[in-house]
Parts: C-alpha cells; structure tokens; sequence
C-alpha cells in the first residue's frame, strides 16, 4: 500500500483501517463498493418440506463471522416460538465449538449444520429460508447478505460490516447485541408486513448493485493513473 500510487477498498471500514493502522495516506485511497450477479438460477422453485420458519447463517464458521453470537440468539428466539429452525451453512475451525454449543443449550433438535455449500446449493439454502444473518464482528464488505436479498430473503447484518453502509433496506445491529439480533429475527419471522417489505424493497435495492458501476469507478481510476500530467 505504501509503494502502490493509489489503494482500492471495499468500503469505508476497510479505508479506516488502513489509514488508521498502516499509516495509509486518506488522500491515495478509494473505496470502490462491491456488487453482486443477478439471480440466474431456477432456486426459486426450490421449496422446503417444512412449515417452520427457516434462519440461515451462510460463510466461514470463524471468529471473524460472529457464529456463536448467531447461536446464543437462537436460543432466544426458540424460547419465543416453537416452529423455527436455525441453519448454521459452512465450514471453519469454529464448528466443533459451535456444534458444542449448541447441544449445551439444548437446541440441537431445531439447530441443523449443513457443512460447506457452493454454486446451486447456496440459492437452494437461500430460496428455503425466511431470514439471513451476517453477525460479522468485522467484515470488509460481505456479499452474502446481497446474494440473500437477491433470492428474496430478508436480511440481518452488523454494523461491523462494509456492505451496511450501501444497503437501505437490511436490518443493522451490532455483533454482540445477542437481544437486538433476537429482536430482529423474531419480528421479521412473526410481521408479515415487516418482512414483506424488506423482501420486496431489497430485492429492488440490490438489482440495481451491478458490477458494471464498480467495474466503470476502476477502470476511470486505472485511466486517471496513466495520464501524463
């Protein structure tokens, strides 16, 4: 970063981190926001054999991605109703602590790991589901949420994460705010209204996030570089 004539970043957080911890200079840096690809695949179609309600954590089952504050939220939310499930999707040297976890507070029988997904299956798990969760304690931007709200699924993510400071219609807590996230997951499973409205209203939001916009912001910065003064 020091011998690069400008730095690109994912977003805001990440400039912060690297002017604050690396001695960046603000003036050479340049958050270009992430995007995301339009749903071409039939998921859909794709229904669950299940009437309960579906809550998904989907990525790295790692310190970084929060998991255990999406478990001690479960555990609050299957106090509150009987018919909800909590699918943790992934892979990551926190599983076996989740997995733990999970058994001591007596949820595993509405508690499902599936292990690492790719390609169709992630939109089969998205389609499925009735909330997404990023509780991410620190994420430089998380494209997840918008694979979620492009597959119709309303969202649940930190404020810790790059990607909450483009989306309007997401609903941003903090990591460690186990009783918000609760809140959160409960309201959107239980308030028809609620969630109709942040599916309908992110679904629009996050098709209009191309890549063709950030593709454009770096190929203007790449041209900029190599004029001659």
């Amino acid at each position: 970063m020091e011998a690069a004539d400008r730095v690109l970043t994912v977003s805001n957080l990440t400039k912060k981190i690297a002017v604050e911890k690396y001695g960046i200079p603000a003036h050479k840096i340049t958050t270009v926001y992430n995007a995301v690809k339009p749903n071409e695949s039939s998921s859909e179609t794709f229904t669950k054999n299940t009437d309960d309600k579906i809550v998904t954590f989907l990525g790295r089952i790692t310190l970084q991605k929060g998991p255990e504050y999406f478990v001690e939220a479960a555990k609050r939310v299957i106090e509150r109703m009987p018919k909800v499930r909590f699918v943790m999707a992934g892979s990551g040297d926190m599983l076996p602590r989740m997995v733990k976890r999970v058994a001591e507070l007596g949820i595993a029988e509405r508690f499902h790991f599936t292990g690492f997904l790719q390609g169709t299956e992630v939109d089969q798990m998205l389609a499925m589901s009735d909330v997404y969760v990023m509780p991410s304690v620190s994420e430089p931007f998380g494209i997840s949420p918008l694979e979620a709200m492009r597959n119709h699924v309303p969202v649940i993510i930190s404020r810790q994460s790059g990607v909450s400071e483009i989306l309007k219609y997401a609903i941003k807590i903090d990591f460690w705010d186990i009783e918000a996230m609760a809140d959160a997951i409960y309201g959107l499973l239980n308030y028809k209204g609620l969630s109709r409205m942040f599916r309908k209203y992110g679904k629009d939001e996050v098709d209009s996030l191309r890549w063709e916009k950030p593709a454009r912001e770096v190929r203007q910065i790449y041209e900029a570089l190599c004029r001659p003064d």
